[in-house]
């Protein structure tokens, strides 16, 4: 019964996450976009949401979200290309429980991990 699962973060600044998302990431902008303090960004299957959350301390942040792809390589590759900053501690990888993984942090502190099954 369940089709599809779309995760909510938070953001400080709409403006910010957008560029991020957009122009970094690859993503687009979905859905209504009148709403100043929600937005929704679509990048192939995946759907990820966005509520407004001025007082967040990007440092007390601890959302994640975990995203398959069967593209690794070239997803990775591409986020290079566009200087996306990857975590420090989340390089492209081949984990011990059978995924390749890499992380980023977006301007929230929210944490992206990509991840396809080797």
């Amino acid at each position: 019964m369940l089709t599809a699962i779309h995760p909510k973060l938070p953001m400080r600044n709409k403006r910010v996450t957008k560029d991020f998302y957009l122009n970094q990431l690859g993503f687009q902008e979905v859905g209504q976009t009148g709403f100043a303090d929600y937005l929704m960004v679509q990048k192939d299957a995946i759907e990820i949401h966005f509520f407004a959350f001025s007082d967040l301390d990007p440092a007390e942040n601890y959302g994640q979200v975990y995203i398959r792809t069967d593209a690794i390589d070239q997803l990775y590759q591409s986020f290079l290309d566009h200087n996306v900053s990857i975590h420090p501690a989340g390089p492209l990888q081949v984990k011990p429980w059978g995924q390749k993984e890499f992380s980023v942090l977006d301007p929230d502190n929210n944490l992206l991990t990509f991840g396809q099954r080797v």
